[in-house]
């Protein structure tokens, strides 16, 4: 008896529970449903930020600042300074050294060709003598030679043969001699050089140009290419 009235009380109590949940639903949407616009709940957005890059440049000089310097890439800069300097120091000894090699082998040939530049000056006063030896013969003699003008000749044979042997010697050695009375190859005379030639007097002559040398009163010599002794000429000044 107790049994069933039991039962029955909590099978009354189930059906009012779910009267109850079926009908609070609907009404909760209603409710909902009838709330204003303001009172909503609004739907998450994305929040979007935007940052100035001048603020980051400025950060990051200012980091770059405040940074300590670094003692490798100082070091690192303090060695290729060191070896610019030590490469130009280089190729300055070099172009020294070559200059000076230079020089020196110069100063070797100066010494070499013209080492009997002193001896060969000595020498040419007695040369000169040649030519006032051979001067002094008469030349008729010399062109008409007859029986009494014998040993005459054979002396001025004997003293050109002297004279050419003497030359030729000094020539092996580079001394040379030039006549300023040889024409030049167009067959006119030859022009006054303050490089070869000293002017001794100048005169007028005719059939001659000015700066023509007339007249030869010693010959010149050259040593090597330098002139050791200038030839002693007469100049034609017709002005």
């Amino acid at each position: 008896m107790f049994q069933r009235i039991a039962l029955r009380q909590a099978q009354a109590i189930r059906s009012v529970a779910s009267v109850r949940t079926t009908s609070s639903a609907p009404l909760a949407l209603r409710r909902t449903s009838q709330l204003p616009q303001t009172f909503r709940p609004l739907a998450c957005q994305p929040n979007f930020r935007s940052y100035s890059t001048e603020n980051k440049t400025e950060q990051k000089e200012a980091e770059s600042k405040e940074a300590p310097e670094d003692p490798i890439q100082k070091e690192l800069e303090e060695k290729k300074k060191e070896v610019t300097d030590l490469k130009d120091k280089y190729v300055r000894s070099v172009a020294d050294f070559l200059n000076l090699q230079e020089r020196t082998k110069r100063d070797m040939e100066n010494a070499r060709n013209y080492a009997i530049q002193k001896f060969s000056a000595d020498l040419l006063e007695s040369i000169d003598n040649f030519d006032r030896a051979l001067l002094a013969v008469p030349k008729d003699k010399i062109e008409n030679p007859v029986p009494e003008n014998k040993d005459l000749n054979e002396l001025v044979t004997g003293l050109k043969m002297t004279q050419n042997i003497m030359m030729n010697t000094l020539k092996k050695h580079g001394l040379e001699r030039f006549d300023p009375d040889e024409p030049t190859e167009d067959g006119k005379a030859q022009k006054f050089d303050p490089n070869r030639h000293e002017a001794t007097f100048m005169a007028k002559a005719e059939g001659k140009e000015n700066g023509d040398i007339m007249y030869t009163q010693s010959k010149g010599f050259i040593l090597n290419g330098r002139v050791l002794r200038a030839a002693k000429v007469g100049v034609v000044k017709n002005d």
